[in-house]
Formats: structure tokens, sequence, C-alpha cells
């Protein structure tokens, strides 16, 4: 079964380590919305991704070596809260 997706740009003309920060603070604020359980969303899906890369990377998931993921972030919804 097909799905529309909300796809959300936000540019954030700052540097790396506080576009993460914003990234990460945005995505808990998200998680902790209790209206979302009344659009019947049970996962978000996110990444943090640059202009200048054109692949899919997902910059909030490095590893040790600095190299990023592809993998988008997820926030699973609570519908418990």
């Amino acid at each position: 079964m097909s799905q529309y997706r909300l796809h959300i740009d936000i540019p954030l003309p700052v540097s790396e380590e506080d576009a993460i920060k914003i990234s990460n603070l945005f995505a808990s604020y998200l998680a902790n919305m209790t209206q979302i359980e009344n659009f019947n969303i049970s996962e978000i899906n996110y990444r943090l991704g640059h202009d200048d890369d054109r692949q899919k990377s997902n910059y909030l998931m490095k590893n040790d070596n600095g190299h990023v993921n592809n993998k988008k972030s997820k926030i699973i919804i609570d519908k418990q809260k």
C-alpha cells in the first residue's frame, strides 16, 4: 500500500555541531508532542543532510572514524503516554 509522506526541509545555516544539536532537540520535541497521537502516526523517520553531499547521508549517525551513515534516524511514537 502506498502512502503519502510529509517531507520537511529546514535549512540550518550553522556549524555541523550546532546543526546536530538543533536536529536532536527538534526530534525530541516531536517525540514528546502529545497531540501527535491524534494523527495515527506510529513512527517518524528523519536525517540530517548537507547540500554538498549528493548521497542521502545522515550526519546524525557517525562512526568513530567520522564516516556518516545513510540510514534514517527513527522516533517510535509511544501511544501509551
